[in-house]
């Protein structure tokens, strides 16, 4: 599943900083028997939007500071498939005056190396006008304890 022309390279467990536990879910399986390559996505923001929950940064009823992905990318190393646990590991690779960039990786049970890995950029904004604004004190201490 790897695109060889890709100078990236596999990633592994030690490259996080953060991880969770996501159960796959029967309907994440497609046809070819395999979760398919949209709930990797979906995989990524649970993953990083459980972390600022549980950081205390984020309310997702009542923030006025909110995060808006702006990019995002995967590459596939290899399949997952339910009824497997993944194991999202989460780094901040870029901290800007108003954005993040989020590095994930996802590991099936027990294997260091990610079966897929990604990033998405965050950009922060008021959540009334929907326009950036500087990242509070709060988030970016919390993002600074996973920046990479």
């Amino acid at each position: 599943m790897s695109d060889n022309s890709n100078s990236k390279t596999y990633k592994s467990r030690s490259d996080y900083r953060h991880f969770i536990t996501i159960p796959t879910r029967w309907m994440d399986n497609d046809v070819y028997g395999h979760v398919n390559n949209v709930q990797y996505y979906s995989y990524f923001d649970t993953a990083v939007n459980r972390y600022l929950i549980d950081q205390g940064v984020l309310d997702i009823h009542h923030s006025e500071v909110i995060g808006l992905v702006v990019k995002t990318q995967c590459n596939y190393f290899r399949s997952i498939a339910f009824p497997e646990d993944v194991t999202a590991g989460v780094a901040v690779s870029k901290l800007g005056n108003s954005s993040v960039c989020y590095e994930i990786g996802l590991f099936k049970d027990g294997e260091t190396d990610a079966a897929a890995q990604g990033h998405f950029i965050h950009v922060y904004v008021d959540r009334a006008s929907q326009r950036p604004v500087a990242l509070p004190t709060a988030l970016r201490t919390v993002l600074e304890q996973i920046a990479s």
